[in-house]
């Protein structure tokens, strides 16, 4: 028989072998198989295919004790946004952290994470169309105990849930979404945020359960006048709180705001149970799970965070002095905010190299072009960092997960796809 401890462990070979996810989750969850065990053998586990997402597990887990710590030094409760990643190990990870729930953005990323067990969803948006409304009353008609709330920000959203939730069963609970002018969703002034939450609370099947607003919707920048402006919004969503407050219908009525960019100034502006009895203070963020090398580096109040998310890529192109290019583009990496930067790189052996420069001018479907370069060479691999995680992990239904080191130790998955049309009936009689 064989002795698979006796063997030196899977070694991928980029030119002769394609990667098994399956082999190297069977061979690193092997008992008694440590990371000490992997090295002292010699091991070398490669990927045939690049580019990769790699994510840096002790990172993420930095982080969420760094975030985590935070909201409870100032008394707040953290439901994390988790469109970063759609990723089961990373949101249990959050909630194992303390977080109270989970918020998402649409009702098929709500369907997929109550699938993995989370009872307690927010989904920050507005749900106006019938077939999300109805897929909502049905998921919390399968199990009572479930918590699903949403945005509303206007009477005519208010008379497409009314329409699906009056009559019998669950009653639909809903946040009035403050917005700011020139910004996204939510209402404009308080006079109509006053008017709304009336018509909510007249409503059959609804139930006013808060209020929410987005200071992210400011420049990610620290300026003064980008202080302000946040700082404004903040003003605004808590007056239309302690407003409308006379008109919840709940004891544990919510204020929320979101965004990874601002919580700090988000914290001095929450009510607290004084001005109104039994509020939860809510915040939303979520980049902070992964952190980046671009936006949130630069703007984030909590410099503890680490960058936890890469791109590794192959040069498939020196074609002229100071100009490299690199196998990852648009289809593989954000680009919605900053330039990926280039973190590092070693040779196709695994030697690092040293004194390299370049940084990326232009991106195509699938390649990057470098430019200022040296010291990067045809083949080598390069390792880039990336701004805006949300813009990230969506591209990656499978991804790597190392150490601090950069050892691989398993392959995690996404979940982005659209329940919604499996539900469809595509049935033509």
């Amino acid at each position: 028989m064989r002795n698979d401890d006796a063997l030196p462990g899977p070694v991928y070979d980029d030119c002769r072998r394609s990667f098994d996810v399956t082999e190297l989750r069977r061979y690193a969850q092997r008992p008694g198989r440590t990371r000490a065990a992997h090295r002292s053998q010699g091991i070398l586990v490669f990927s045939a295919a690049y580019p990769q997402l790699r994510l840096d597990v002790d990172a993420v887990d930095h982080n969420i004790r760094v975030m985590a710590a935070w909201c409870r030094s100032r008394d707040v409760e953290l439901a994390p946004h988790v469109k970063t990643t759609m990723s089961a190990p990373v949101i249990e990870r959050q909630v194992a952290a303390g977080a109270s729930g989970v918020t998402v953005a649409t009702v098929d990323q709500a369907q997929t994470v109550l699938s993995w067990g989370h009872g307690s969803v927010l989904i920050a948006n507005q749900v106006v169309d019938r077939f999300g409304l109805r897929r909502l009353k049905s998921l919390l008609e399968e199990d009572p105990a479930r918590e699903i709330r949403c945005f509303v920000d206007s009477p005519e959203g208010l008379i497409a849930a009314e329409q699906i939730f009056t009559g019998h069963g669950p009653a639909l609970k809903v946040l009035l979404d403050v917005g700011t002018p020139g910004g996204r969703t939510g209402i404009r002034n308080p006079e109509e945020a006053r008017q709304l939450a009336r018509l909510v609370s007249q409503a059959p099947g609804l139930s006013l359960a808060g209020v929410a607003g987005y200071e992210g919707v400011a420049p990610d920048t620290r300026s003064d006048g980008t202080i302000a402006a946040v700082d404004e919004h903040c003003r605004r969503v808590r007056d239309v709180y302690l407003d409308v407050a006379d008109l919840f219908e709940t004891d544990t009525p919510v204020y929320s705001m979101g965004g990874s960019a601002f919580p700090d100034r988000v914290v001095e502006f929450l009510p607290t149970a004084g001005d109104v009895p039994g509020t939860v203070r809510l915040l939303r963020s979520g980049c902070y799970v992964t952190h980046d090398h671009g936006t949130y580096q630069r703007v984030s109040p909590l410099p503890q965070l680490a960058p936890a998310v890469s791109i590794r890529a192959v040069v498939l192109s020196v074609p002229e002095a100071g100009t490299a290019v690199v196998g990852a583009g648009k289809r593989d990496l954000p680009y919605d905010a900053d330039p990926p930067v280039l973190l590092g790189a070693h040779s196709p052996g695994g030697s690092p190299r040293h004194d390299i420069s370049g940084h990326v001018s232009r991106l195509y479907d699938h390649h990057a072009v470098l430019t200022g370069v040296a010291g990067l060479e045809v083949a080598d691999l390069v390792d880039v960092g990336i701004s805006h995680p949300c813009s990230a992990f969506d591209r990656w239904p499978d991804y790597f997960v190392t150490d601090k080191a950069g050892e691989v130790i398993d392959v995690w998955q996404t979940d982005f796809r659209r329940a919604s049309i499996a539900c469809t009936d595509r049935s033509r009689g």
